[in-house]
């Protein structure tokens, strides 16, 4: 049976063959740590890693950075815990989405523990950010907002200009979570204001997984209490946490194998167009969709959770099986079709609150640029099959 992956919003299938080969190529070849050693093979790798840095700086057009201040994590959820815990202080107050994954919301409701406090801008039962509801939330310890660029359980995205305008007007740090849109949609630090960014390589931008980070200005990070602290390589004749960038948030030795998989990635994605990968995505989008709707109009077996149409949205859709358990829906579709999705809450419970869709859930589909019309076509009418049961 031929597999079909439409599970993209979990991680990227395939990668770029460069991006094995790349981890490969490493790892045979001289797999050498950074920062460590004196001689021409660290030097290299070292070479590597600052051009990833490079890439990710033209990415995202932050034109006021540099490269050390591009920092690697293992994941965008270590990136959001860095950036909170170390910004954050007791008594400060946060905004963020009613959308919100727990890679937001958990490290925040642990630090109510030390006195943080938060509240959470509605949206309505499509996803969209109600910006208007925010202001009777802002106090004068309102420090920074927080919020994901896309949802990953109905795709729809988040007015960043408005929001952006929004923190200026009110003098709040503005934090974006890039997961499911960074290669696929266009960021611009710079005209968005946005003081710090954190990004997954294993999504939009298909590297290995095990590698994110964050983008962050130079005053902000200044600021900044370190989670984490070790060796760096760098000023080793001192036991302090070293001041500057990226040594301050990078201690250990890093993912090596997972950031020259990124570079792979990255090379790749500059050579293709990121406006037709969008077309392409949101094309497959609007055919599932559809696909859905004509199959049942009054919805009462399949209902399509969120937008109904491609506008403000990226490729995640999420339904619902009416008649017919999900966990059994997504059980059928792999086994008896191959197709791969996700059920469940997705890691977003405030989410689903909003879309009404708590505590049940939904059956997400997310689809990429190798996904092909006839694979869309083979899950609509899988759908229509297993709804019949």
């Amino acid at each position: 049976m031929q597999k079909i992956y439409l599970d993209q919003a979990s991680t990227s299938f395939p990668k770029f063959p460069s991006v094995a080969d790349a981890v490969y190529q490493y790892l045979s070849g001289c797999a050498v740590n950074v920062g460590r050693g004196g001689y021409r093979a660290a030097y290299s790798v070292e070479e590597q890693i600052f051009e990833t840095r490079e890439q990710l700086r033209r990415l995202f057009h932050f034109t006021s950075g540099k490269g050390k201040n591009v920092i690697f994590t293992q994941n965008i959820t270590m990136s959001l815990n860095i950036l909170l815990k170390g910004i954050l202080k007791p008594g400060d107050h946060v905004l963020v989405t009613s959308m919100e994954h727990n890679a937001v919301m958990r490290p925040l409701v642990q630090l109510t523990k030390q006195g943080v406090t938060f509240d959470r801008i509605p949206c309505d039962h499509e996803g969209n950010l109600l910006l208007e509801k925010a202001e009777t939330l802002i106090k004068p310890n309102t420090r920074l907002l927080v919020c994901l660029h896309a949802s990953n359980v109905c795709g729809t995205i988040m007015p960043l200009h408005e929001i952006s305008a929004f923190c200026q007007r009110h003098g709040l740090l503005f934090i974006l979570d890039s997961a499911q849109t960074a290669g696929v949609f266009p960021v611009d630090m710079e005209e968005l204001k946005i003081d710090a960014l954190a990004f997954t390589g294993h999504k939009g931008l298909r590297g290995p997984q095990g590698i994110g980070g964050f983008l962050i200005q130079s005053e902000l990070a200044g600021k900044m209490e370190p989670l984490l602290s070790g060796g760096t390589g760098s000023i080793s004749h001192t036991e302090e946490v070293p001041a500057f960038l990226p040594d301050r948030f990078e201690p250990g030795t890093p993912n090596i194998p997972g950031i020259l998989g990124l570079h792979a990635a990255l090379t790749d994605l500059e050579s293709n167009s990121m406006q037709e990968t969008f077309r392409h995505e949101m094309k497959l989008t609007e055919q599932f969709i559809q696909g859905i709707l004509s199959l049942d109009p009054t919805e009462t077996k399949l209902r399509v959770i969120g937008k109904k149409d491609t506008q403000n949205r990226c490729a995640v859709v999420s339904i619902q099986t009416l008649e017919v358990d999900m966990a059994r829906a997504t059980f059928e579709l792999d086994d008896t079709y191959g197709i791969m999705t996700r059920v469940g809450l997705h890691c977003a419970p405030s989410a689903h609150q909003t879309l009404g869709t708590y505590p049940a859930g939904t059956l997400r589909f997310s689809f990429g640029p190798e996904n092909t019309s006839e694979e869309i076509e083979t899950a609509i009418h899988a759908l229509d099959r297993i709804t019949e049961l």
